[in-house]
């Protein structure tokens, strides 16, 4: 039996498969700050809202932020 965790982990992700060794790498990824993976947040809105097309952008109300009761419930506007 391996002496400590980082060494029992390597022989545990030998037995998986490919695909299987590629979900555990993307789930340590995910435990990463961000910071360590190289984007920060910021970055990875733009990267999120990049694929919005711009048609989307444009039907979006300019009064978002401040009138979200009726946006989301119908609440009556400010």
């Amino acid at each position: 039996m391996p002496a400590n965790i980082e060494q029992l982990a390597i022989e545990k992700l030998r037995a998986l498969s490919p695909q299987q060794q590629k979900e555990v790498l993307k789930f340590i990824e995910s435990l990463q700050p961000a910071t360590t993976q190289g984007k920060g947040l910021w970055a990875e809105i733009r990267e999120i809202v990049s694929d919005v097309p711009e048609q989307v952008w444009e039907q979006m109300p300019e009064d978002g932020s401040l009138n979200v009761d009726h946006y989301l419930y119908g609440a009556p506007r400010r």
